[in-house]
């Protein structure tokens, strides 16, 4: 398994807190991750049948067995134990005691806040950036990344992945949503997932999805939520300061990874996803979650946004940086065109004395300074999400 990007940070953090908890997606590679960057650390599964019991009954004894701390995944599933956690680290008052995993976001973070707060780091473990994959030597494209997805599993073992979704989305999607809600017709969900898919990048509408589904808008929301909980799905929030144009209020919708969006839609290939009309809306939400990536793998917590208003005019996504707002077009196409700065110098003359120079990252091989944005292919720039990312620090 490749060094992941996050290392550092999780590093440092085991260096400066008693307990350092990572979330994220069912099979990122969290636990890889922590037994890789602590190799000499006790290591227990909570999601074994047994060991969980033992815990449940017993958790003093349970963790009287690890005098030096230890890794312990999937903690989830026995949330006391971070009581007597508390307790235990209270009482060393050393660092990089105990590192914790964890993929049900609601529970564990109402836990950890509860029992940790002061006391833990919280990272957030994602499926693989551009960057990682790259260390495979494979020569990929940002095409054919979209439909593999970024699993670590289906690059390290080399897996198809229709069949690592289909398993993916039986085994761990399924089976979260129904520990989290009474879910009674799993057909009507499995519609709704692939809705989802088909609506990538658009802006939420309950109704529309709630009559398409047959179900009522309190359970489209409800079961959004979860997935959102699950790291299935993320949104993006729209910008919209106090200014008189109407401007879109409600959020988008993307998945964590464009793998499952595609398998999903049942695009299993690059050259269909090349005709598909989904084409770009993919692309967009493969190239928004390099950047959520770059800033989870340095320990920061994103201010991202979407901009649109009711003209048409619209930015893909707004990154604040301080008192600045970067804007950001993203274009699946490989021919540059000055229409594509259309949004961006919209926005620019809304916000002259908050607006910093843009960029759009489309799928060509040119590199351009048009009006002092800048024209690139972000996946063949080795290193261009972090960089940035690195200056809104």
């Amino acid at each position: 398994m490749i060094r992941r990007e996050i290392t550092d940070e999780l590093k440092e953090a085991a260096a400066e807190y008693p307990v350092v908890t990572i979330t994220g997606p069912r099979q990122s590679g969290k636990t890889t991750l922590a037994q890789m960057t602590f190799p000499h650390k006790y290591y227990i599964s909570l999601e074994d049948p047994d060991i969980r019991l033992a815990a449940e009954l017993d958790p003093r004894g349970f963790l009287s067995d690890m005098p030096h701390g230890a890794i312990i995944d999937e903690i989830q599933y026995v949330p006391q134990l971070l009581s007597y956690i508390q307790s235990i680290v209270d009482k060393k008052d050393d660092a990089g005691v105990f590192i914790l995993t964890g993929s049900h976001q609601p529970a564990l973070h109402q836990a950890v806040s509860q029992s940790l707060a002061g006391r833990t780091a919280v990272l957030t473990l994602l499926p693989f950036s551009c960057n990682e994959i790259s260390e495979y030597g494979n020569n990929y494209n940002s095409f054919n990344l979209i439909v593999k997805g970024m699993f670590p599993r289906i690059h390290e073992k080399k897996l198809k992945q229709q069949r690592f979704y289909s398993g993916y989305f039986q085994t761990y999607i399924e089976r979260d949503v129904r520990a989290l809600i009474q879910l009674k017709d799993l057909r009507q969900f499995q519609q709704f997932m692939k809705l989802l898919a088909g609506r990538i990048g658009q802006i939420v509408n309950f109704s529309a999805l709630s009559n398409d589904v047959g179900v009522s808008s309190t359970t489209i929301k409800n079961w959004i939520s979860v997935l959102k909980a699950s790291y299935v799905l993320f949104e993006l929030p729209p910008f919209f300061p106090n200014i008189r144009k109407r401007v879109v209020k409600s959020p988008k919708i993307y998945f964590t990874d464009t793998g499952l969006a595609c398998y999903l839609c049942n695009i299993s290939t690059e050259s269909q996803l090349n005709r598909d009309p989904l084409r770009g809306g993919l692309y967009e939400n493969f190239i928004i979650l390099e950047f959520i990536k770059a800033a989870y793998n340095k320990g920061i917590l994103p201010e991202f946004y979407f901009y649109r208003d009711s003209h048409g005019n619209e930015v893909d996504l707004i990154i604040k940086k301080q008192n600045q707002l970067i804007p950001i077009e993203i274009k699946s196409a490989e021919t540059f065109t000055k229409d594509f700065l259309k949004g961006i110098k919209h926005f620019q003359k809304l916000f002259p004395e908050i607006y910093k120079n843009g960029f759009v990252l489309y799928n060509g091989e040119q590199e351009y300074t048009v009006e002092k944005n800048r024209i690139l292919n972000p996946v063949s720039k080795f290193n261009f999400f972090n960089d940035l990312i690195r200056q809104i620090n």
